[in-house]
Formats: C-alpha cells, structure tokens, sequence
C-alpha cells in the first residue's frame, strides 16, 4: 500500500511539474519598438494589442509585452533592436520605418513584424509585396497619391504650389516626395520641398515658405507628427493652409486628412503577429495593405486659416471637428 501511495504522489507530482512546465512554455514573448511616440504609432500599438487579445494572446496571462521608444533617435533604435535580439522573443513588432529597419539589421532569424510603413520594398525590409520568404512582414500605411491631391484640389481651388515640410532622412516621406513631384507634373503643381532634419528644424522649414506655396501638404512622417503643434503654429504665422495625411494631427491643427485609421492598422498588424505566434512564418505572409481611407475636418483650423470647406466634403467626412 505505501509503495502505490509513493507512486501516486511521485506520478501527481510529475503532472504538476510538467503542467507548469507546459504553461510556462505556452506564454509568448512579443517585444514592441517604436521609433518614436506620437498618437499614430501610439495607436497602431494599441490595435495590435487588441486584436491579440481576440486572438487568444492576452498580457498579463500568456502574453509577455516589453515596449521600448527609441524617441525619435536612429541610434538608439539600433540600441533596443540589439537588446531584442538577445532576449531571443517570439515576435518583435517593429513600428515605424528606423525601427523596422534596425531590427532587421540585428537579426534574421527571429520573427519581424513591421507596421506603419509607407514602402518596405524601398525601405529595403522585404523583397516585394508578397510572401517573399524571409523573417520579416508586416502592414503598410500607403496612401493612392491621387486622392489626396483631389482633396487638396477641393480645398485650395487654384493650386499651384505644393510645400512639403518632411525628414529627409525617412525613407516613408522620400517615397511621397517623389510620388506627389510626379503627381504635378499631371495635376498642374509645382512642389517645394523644406526639408527638416530635425524636430527642431521644423519650424525653420515651414517659415521658408511664407510667400512661395498655396499650401501645406505632409505625409506620415514620424519625426513631423511628433511635432504637429510646431508646424502648425509656423503654418498660421505664414498664413498657409495645412492638409494632411495622418488623421491623428487634425485635430492638431491640420484642415483636413484623407488617411488611414492607425487602430485598424494595428488591428491588421496584431491578426498577423497572432498567426506567427499559432506557426505560420512570416516569410509566407504578404504585406499588408489598408483598402478603406477616413476623411476627417477641422472647420475651426480651416477658419483660422481662411479656407471655405465644400459641404460636399463636410457630408462625406468621418470626422468633424466644428467651430
């Protein structure tokens, strides 16, 4: 009889021993990097979250999350992406063009997973659009460059000229710059580019300007909507409109955005972070696209800067921000 009770303690103990083994090897490790936070990518993190809850993927139980900032500072992109590497996580999600770039520097064995990116064939992360092998994917925030020259056609009436306040260093607005550049040549504009640097730089650039383009025009560029509150104040002291592409600065100060919704970008980003965590490899996922664009307004913004918005786009608009 004690020997069947010692083989019944030793067999329970087993169990439990290999149950919490079993349960500690089923929580996921996803590291997140951002180069930089601003409601965009803060946004785009937090749909993904979401969505990897749905998916069965939940913090807190069997989901470990370590976030880093790199703060708007290439180097320390590099910095986290090293650090990432050798925490050896089951995914990292890579937000924005540096981090994704530095995170692919630092390794291609383990699973990356970017979002927020306007070209990742440009930004030299993937080898095309489709499931090209590999251990990096993710989901895109490009924009069709035509229908945002039509919405700023509709506010400004008699475009001639196209200022594009952008950091020359990010691949995302190069890409635009030269898209919008073509775009002119079909639609009748000239573009100025003011190129800055630096955050610092950004009042600097969109004060050059003043006098010399009928508006405003800027792309998803992270280190510009880090700082959307300075260009729009160097905007209304030049007295030239602001339109555009990231819906989150509207309501800091842009007249309009025909964009994305960053949380439904995060929520794509999440839905393919989970399949990499439930065995598909990342090389065999397409990158993803977004297929439905939201207008949003801020008729308070367009008084201040002497602009009549059509009812046309009033009615149409996802979002208004009123008097």
């Amino acid at each position: 009889m004690k020997n069947i009770k010692r083989i019944l303690l030793a067999t329970l103990a087993t169990t439990t021993f290999l149950t919490g083994s079993a349960f500690a090897t089923d929580v996921k490790n996803v590291a997140i990097t951002a180069i930089v936070e601003h409601p965009a990518l803060d946004a785009v993190r937090q749909g993904a979250l979401a969505e990897l809850k749905k998916e069965g993927f939940e913090e807190g139980k069997n989901l470990k999350v370590d976030f880093q900032s790199a703060q708007g500072n290439t180097a320390t992109a590099a910095q986290i992406a090293r650090k990432f590497v050798g925490d050896k996580p089951d995914v990292i999600l890579a937000i924005g063009t540096p981090s994704a770039q530095a995170a692919a520097a630092a390794t291609r064995h383990i699973p990356i997973v970017f979002s927020a990116i306007t070209d990742p064939v440009a930004a030299k992360l993937v080898k095309s659009w489709q499931a090209s092998g590999g251990n990096v994917t993710g989901a895109s925030d490009t924009l069709p460059i035509q229908p945002q020259i039509d919405l700023i056609k509709k506010l400004i009436p008699n475009l001639k000229t196209i200022g594009f306040v952008y950091s020359s260093g990010e691949v995302n607005s190069t890409v635009v710059l030269k898209q919008l550049q073509e775009a002119g040549k079909t639609n009748g504009f000239t573009v100025i580019e003011a190129p800055a640097p630096r955050t610092t730089d950004i009042s600097t650039a969109a004060r050059s300007l003043k006098g010399r383009v009928d508006v405003i025009y800027t792309s998803p560029d992270n280190g510009i909507v880090s700082a959307y509150e300075s260009l729009y104040k160097s905007a209304l002291d030049a007295g030239i409109p602001l339109i555009a592409a990231d819906t989150t600065t509207v309501a800091r100060g842009a007249i309009a955005a025909l964009s994305n919704n960053y949380y439904t970008l995060g929520e794509e980003t999440g839905k393919i972070i989970a399949s990499i965590l439930k065995g598909e490899k990342p090389g065999n996922i397409p990158v993803k696209t977004m297929d439905k664009l939201d207008l949003l307004l801020n008729l308070k913004s367009a008084k201040a800067f002497g602009v009549q918005v059509p009812q046309e786009l009033v009615d149409s608009a996802k979002e208004v921000i009123k008097e």
